[in-house]
């Protein structure tokens, strides 16, 4: 299954584009090529460079969200629009996305000005990756165009006088709390007065001061975007359950919000948990303004809210991709290295293994075709997915039809438990599918003192390979 046919893709929270940028990638070789160092400086003398790299770049698929917020019937349609939607504003975005890309990286944030098919402004929040596999070609790139097109609003609003901010503030789409610092001003002038110079040494020391300034903060006001966002059917139900809203995990967000305070910052954003009434999550980035005019008194200040939970959501999904098999839901062979140097680091003992291959797969594909094979790597995937459930072990495809499980802390008793379940599970899987049954070959070994775990992978490695041969010699 590729990205573009995963319904997670056509279902996710966001705005995604599956792009690519395999031309983009022969274009800076070329650059390179012909002696350009500065490539920044290049675009910006050579802006129509900028407007023909644009055009290499090929748009294989978008998801729904993606039509819907930029008014689009369906891909085609968008990309007829694409001079509309990204107009002039576009050229300097993408060559900060080209310099990027030159400097190495395969993963990259940045905003940008689109439009819509009917003309509309969008402030657009974008984030790149290149795929894993995919990092020889680029011939697969994710691409996410979040709309934060309220976020930047409301911190445009900033700049306005008293009066806009005022007439804004009830119809603002952004989450905003009108709020009293004055208490929490005193508290920290008085650590001042008396002595205390290095304030993160006073807080790891007095952590319980961080709660006292909590509670010394009045809330005056909040608009409708903040019930909305938490759910909350008037003003003085959502101030009655304050605490609720704000958890633990804000604990910490508030001591970074003190020592930005104590530093002289006021004003300053975090990203911040919270939670709604009915205790659904809510990630926030939270921008903190000190009203002008109020700057010795603290006693006017202005908290923003903006919802990235569907950000974070997206970006979930997006480290999901780099660890994981689309096919098989199961780790990748990343994630499968990354472990094999965590247990080396950690000494941990024992550690188990099992090397698995597919037998026949080949003669399936070429037999039934490659949907056929696929469902067999999906079967595996369910199987082992069964076997590691509530447990510390991981199950990793590290190639077309391999597959290894690290069982830490598993002596030879536990291994050999897990490979009779795992001979049970295939044997149920069989009999659901008795036409195209699964046959494995499968290497075992667990840990002896003092062995390296690349070790313990080569002699399992090597039985594995022993079962292949003879299970195609007969």
């Amino acid at each position: 299954m590729t990205l573009n046919d995963n319904p997670i893709f056509h279902i996710s929270p966001i705005p995604l584009w599956l792009e690519d940028f395999s031309e983009i990638k022969q274009q800076l070789t070329a650059w390179r090529e012909q002696g350009i160092t500065d490539l920044r400086q290049y675009l910006t003398a050579n802006i129509e460079k900028v407007a023909e790299s644009a055009r290499k770049i090929k748009i294989l698929q978008v998801n729904t969200h993606t039509l819907e917020l930029y008014e689009a019937e369906d891909l085609e349609h968008l990309c007829v629009n694409l001079p509309q939607i990204f107009q002039q504003d576009m050229l300097q975005t993408h060559i900060e996305e080209l310099v990027q890309l030159w400097e190495g990286k395969t993963h990259f944030l940045n905003t940008s000005v689109n439009y819509t098919i009917s003309g509309t402004r969008l402030d657009i929040q974008l984030r790149c990756s290149i795929l894993p596999d995919y990092e020889h070609d680029w011939s697969r790139v994710l691409i996410s165009t979040e709309d934060i097109t309220s976020y930047q609003n409301a911190r445009r609003q900033e700049v306005q006088n008293r009066q806009m901010a005022e007439a804004r503030f009830n119809y603002s789409p952004t989450s905003l709390w009108v709020e009293d610092f004055s208490v929490v001003k005193a508290k920290l002038d008085h650590l001042r007065a008396i002595g205390i110079e290095d304030f993160t040494t006073f807080l790891d020391v007095h952590p319980d001061f961080i709660q006292q300034c909590i509670k010394e903060i009045i809330i005056t006001d909040v608009n409708q975007a903040t019930l909305n966002l938490f759910g909350a059917p008037d003003k003085s139900t959502l101030l009655k359950n304050i605490h609720k809203i704000f958890s633990n995990e804000m604990h910490q967000t508030f001591r970074h919000q003190l020592q930005d305070l104590w530093n002289g910052k006021i004003h300053h954003q975090h990203e911040a948990v919270n939670y709604a009434l009915d205790g659904s999550i809510r990630h926030v980035i939270l921008q903190f303004t000190i009203f002008p005019g109020y700057e010795e008194t603290w006693s006017t200040v202005q908290v923003a809210l903006v919802d990235i939970t569907a950000r974070k959501k997206a970006e979930n999904y997006l480290e999901y991709l780099g660890k994981h098999d689309v096919l098989t839901k199961l780790y990748n062979r990343t994630f499968y290295t990354e472990e094999i140097n965590r247990l080396e680091r950690s000494r941990q003992r024992p550690v188990s293994c099992i090397f698995i291959d597919l037998n026949g797969l080949k003669e399936i594909n070429d037999h039934f075709g490659h949907d056929a094979g696929d469902e067999q790597l999906r079967r595996m995937g369910n199987i082992l997915n069964q076997l590691i459930q509530n447990t510390q072990y991981s199950a990793s495809r590290i190639g077309g039809d391999e597959f290894v499980i690290l069982l830490p802390d598993a002596d030879e008793a536990s291994l050999q438990h897990s490979i009779s379940s795992l001979q049970e599970l295939l044997q149920i899987d069989n009999q659901y599918h008795s036409t195209h049954p699964i046959s494995l070959s499968i290497g075992h070994a667990s840990t002896q003192p003092d062995e390296r775990i690349e070790d313990l992978l080569k002699r399992a490695d090597a039985l594995m390979y022993e079962q292949k041969k003879r299970y195609y010699a007969h």
